[in-house]
């Protein structure tokens, strides 16, 4: 696009550093995540100062090189949690952490990048091609984000408005890529307002946008909710405010399997329990039979991984118990490995199934070429000499064997639920998805952002979700999003409810991040072909 002739100060001033007002772009859409300022219009302020400032540039490299500073900084500021994560660990400095956070944003600053090039390589001179091409590029850019190198997916565009009435439920047809570009249309055509000399048709295409956002952010999302049934599972949700602080010291093992069992028992004269859920790593024991007595006998309850059920089944009184635990892998008696699980429990003690974490985290439960990095000083976040090995993958938990009319139960691992369209066995569609995290590494800025995420997952698939945590925020999420109850970070408490219902499949959980896909597609072709969308820049 070239310059316009007469522009306002402000404008000048950008201009003339746009690698500095790329900056400032990336500061106000990052503060657009939780648990920022909750202001929708800021972030997409930010969006529409990106979009001017990489449509105005004289060339590919200096496109290329704000989209790149605008992640830059955007990443940086929205994942300052990673750094927390350091402070928990003796293996390495703390200052590392906020290294690692720059070094991460560094590669996850060439996706905005990619896609403000695209845009500018395919619709430059065009304003309203421009802000539909960057809408494409953008989708195709998160949905890339979400697997390459094993994928981090965190805190796409769409999950800022998980909050805002029915825009959310756009999920169910386009997935959360989809709605983070359809969100991008209403910033592209404010840009190509303010670039053309035909302000009348650009008025009318950003008001329609603006008008079609604002009425689906205001309806409430119990237009269309379906009321809660009275019957169902009668459920609890265990967060026994475990801090990652103390969360490793073996001399308090039995403290926190105390708070555990107390918060597991029905109050006076209620009743039972059907099912009691209890977060990720909530006991030091090995379920499984068949290791090395040498195991059993250094686990907390000792002795036997029967003893160790045994004394699970007592607290549960009846009910389905289903916790975080670790499973080893073993080459005869030597020790190779181990998983992250959950592992449910039959009222007489038995295992009735058990789910193996597959996203793991790097540097956190795994640490990527280990035989280069740990000779130089670097390990796992978590220490130990061995990795852990990734389960096959979503999968669903019958559960009725074990206590009749039990739902069926799908499980995704901490981080794992931040993947959209990978947190279902579509051949084995469960009634509820199961979220058990241990955000206590993540500060304050990383569970409110992971709550969004999960938040997002069950609007998308239109399942409910129960989500527990060492220490905040749990929650009970029904099949629109919506948070029935939560405990916040630092609590010691329990969510006792009846387990909601799920929804229909959506469109999205039939056809998943393809139909995304087809938008960006779409969006693309028409910024693409010659004649559509060609309102030129004013000169």
């Amino acid at each position: 696009m070239t310059r316009n002739d007469n522009p306002s100060r402000l404008g000048g001033h950008l201009r003339r550093r746009p690698f500095a007002a790329a900056a400032l772009a990336g500061v106000m859409t990052a503060l657009g995540f939780a648990p920022g300022l909750n202001l929708l219009l800021l972030p997409l302020a930010g969006f529409a100062l990106l979009l001017w400032l990489i449509a105005a540039a004289d060339g590919w490299r200096r496109a290329l090189t704000i989209g790149w500073l605008f992640g830059l900084v955007h990443f940086t500021i929205g994942l300052n949690w990673i750094a927390t994560a350091f402070t928990y660990q003796a293996q390495m400095p703390a200052w590392l952490g906020w290294i690692a956070v720059v070094l991460l944003s560094v590669y996850l600053a060439l996706f905005p990048a990619l896609a403000g090039l695209g845009a500018w390589r395919i619709a430059r001179g065009r304003p309203a091609a421009f802000a539909l091409v960057f809408a494409g590029c953008w989708i195709v850019a998160e949905w890339v984000r979400g697997w390459l190198f094993t994928g981090f997916p965190w805190n796409p565009l769409s999950s800022m408005v998980v909050d805002n009435g029915l825009l959310p439920h756009l999920t169910r047809l386009v997935g959360t890529y989809g709605l983070s570009g359809l969100l991008l249309i209403v910033p592209g055509f404010a840009v190509l307002w303010a670039s053309t000399d035909r302000r009348g048709e650009a008025f009318w295409a950003m008001g329609a946008a603006s008008l079609a956002m604002a009425v689906l952010m205001f309806v409430p999302k119990t237009a269309l909710s379906d009321p809660l049934p009275a019957a169902g599972p009668r459920i609890a949700i265990v967060q026994p405010d475990i801090g990652q602080d103390i969360a490793n010291d073996p001399a308090r093992y039995e403290e926190f399997f105390a708070r555990l069992a107390q918060l597991s028992q029905p109050a006076v004269g209620a009743p039972p329990f059907d099912m009691i859920f209890w977060p990720e790593g909530a006991i030091p024991d090995y379920l499984e039979s068949g290791y090395p007595q040498l195991y059993y006998q250094n686990a907390n309850f000792g002795g036997s991984d029967a003893q160790a059920r045994g004394r699970l089944a007592r607290i549960a009184r009846g009910a389905l118990l289903i916790t975080g635990a670790q499973d080893l892998e073993l080459t005869g008696d030597q020790l190779t490995g181990a998983r992250n699980v959950v592992t449910a429990l039959s009222p007489s003690g038995q295992i009735a199934g058990s789910y193996a974490k597959a996203h793991l985290v790097p540097y956190g439960e795994y640490l990527p070429m280990r035989g280069l990095l740990e000779p130089i000083g670097l390990s796992r976040l978590v220490a130990g000499a061995l990795d852990f090995d990734p389960g096959p993958g979503p999968r669903t938990l019958a559960l009725s064997r074990a206590l009749p009319g039990a739902p069926k139960m799908g499980v995704q691992i901490c981080y794992e639920i931040v993947f959209s369209g990978h947190v279902v066995d579509p051949a084995d569609r469960p009634d509820f998805l199961f979220n058990p995290s241990n955000d206590g590494w993540f500060g304050a800025w990383g569970p409110p952002q992971h709550l969004a995420q999960a938040r997002m997952r069950a609007i998308e698939e239109g399942l409910p979700l129960v989500r527990g945590t060492t220490t905040g925020i749990s929650a009970l999420i029904d099949a629109d999003g919506r948070i029935l109850q939560r405990i916040d970070r630092g609590k010691q408490a329990r969510i006792t409810a009846v387990l909601p219902p799920p929804h229909a499949p959506t469109l999205f959980a039939q056809f998943g991040n393809w139909l995304a896909i087809l938008l960006a597609a779409l969006l693309i072709a028409l910024g693409a072909v010659p004649g559509i969308a060609s309102m030129r820049t004013r000169r």
